[in-house]
């Protein structure tokens, strides 16, 4: 069968290929059919540039040509023998790269209850990732928390820390837009600068005390140093955002004299008992309950077949994006 991929053949390059698939599957595989598919901005934006320091995670995964993607929403057309959870006509989210039609091992798959929908389930993956980094900071209540960067990461671990239990939450971002989509709470501060500029307000607004927990989630190497002077001593500072470039990162000049921790967490990790299956029915649930919103997050939806553009648009114009969907439906239209 013919089947439509979103590549990127060389750096700052965008493609839609025609490629074909054997259907035939083997007894534990799904054959797909994408619904809709959730752009990782930040990740694929880098992806796509192709700028990274030698010897780190990004020179060794991207290799040109890339397949970008892994937030993917699909209907289960054919189920192999052996599978047994998952069943033809069944909606499931895989971590598949942009691609229309695709094979997936079931055990992989994880079902989307009816009432969710394609475009909230599409935030699975993403929503493990952050959680994984709730997790690590080991959050308590009463606890102040600062958010650095509130792209699309950014924006899940501000819900994240909301509903586990910080007193005071302060989101940082020099873009108003972003801010915006914050939800307004009890105990929410939206502050539009840098994290450096955040100093001086924070230490106001906590007479001096600062923050027990920073979560730096730009992936940019100055970022590190100027969230290790908002935590008080003995704070955590959670890394989400993996910097491309580590040789242009500092860790700040307080980290040793106020025992300030670092830590990080990769998103293929599990974390204490926690696995990727419990992680993702976690997120689903909340959302069910409507104690997590993604759907106010989605921004742009485009046709596959406008790939170019919407990655043009997150190059040129990122601060005006936040959710951006790839309609896998609208093939058939066109």
């Amino acid at each position: 069968m013919d089947t439509l991929n979103i590549v990127f053949p060389e750096q700052n390059k965008v493609e839609l290929r025609e490629e074909t698939l054997d259907p035939s599957l083997g007894p534990t595989q799904l054959l797909c059919a994408a619904r809709c598919s959730l752009i990782s901005t930040g990740t694929e934006m880098q992806c796509l540039r192709g700028v990274f320091d030698p010897e780190t995670n990004w020179a060794d995964w991207v290799k040109y040509p890339f397949r970008p993607g892994y937030s993917m929403v699909a209907e289960v057309l054919e189920a192999g023998v052996g599978t047994e959870r998952i069943r033809k006509g069944d909606l499931v989210f895989t971590e598949h790269s942009h691609a229309q039609y695709f094979k997936a091992e079931a055990r992989h798959a994880v079902p989307i209850p009816g009432p969710i929908g394609a475009e909230q389930g599409a935030w699975v993956n993403l929503a493990k990732t952050t959680q994984l980094g709730v997790r690590r900071a080991e959050l308590q209540l009463g606890e102040t928390v600062g958010v650095i960067g509130l792209g699309i990461l950014g924006q899940l671990v501000t819900q994240y820390a909301y509903v586990s239990g910080a007193r005071e939450l302060f989101a940082i971002d020099p873009a108003e837009s972003r801010l915006k989509l914050v939800r307004e709470r009890p105990g929410v501060h939206r502050l539009a600068m840098d994290a450096g500029a955040a100093h001086e307000r924070i230490r106001d607004m906590t007479g001096g005390a600062m923050l027990d927990v920073v979560f730096d989630v730009t992936g940019h190497p100055a970022a590190l140093a100027q969230a290790t002077k908002l935590v008080k001593p003995l704070g955590r500072v959670i890394l989400l955002g993996d910097t491309a470039t580590p040789s242009q990162q500092q860790m700040g000049r307080n980290v040793v004299s106020n025992s300030v921790s670092i830590l990080g967490i990769h998103a293929r990790m599990d974390y204490k008992g926690w696995r990727h299956p419990d992680m993702a029915a976690l997120f689903l649930s909340y959302i069910a309950q409507g104690r997590m919103d993604v759907a106010s997050l989605i921004t742009h939806r485009f046709s596959p077949r406008d790939a170019a553009e919407a990655y043009g648009l997150l190059a040129t114009n990122r601060g005006s994006a936040m959710g951006v969907l790839f309609d896998w439906t609208k093939l058939n239209a066109q």
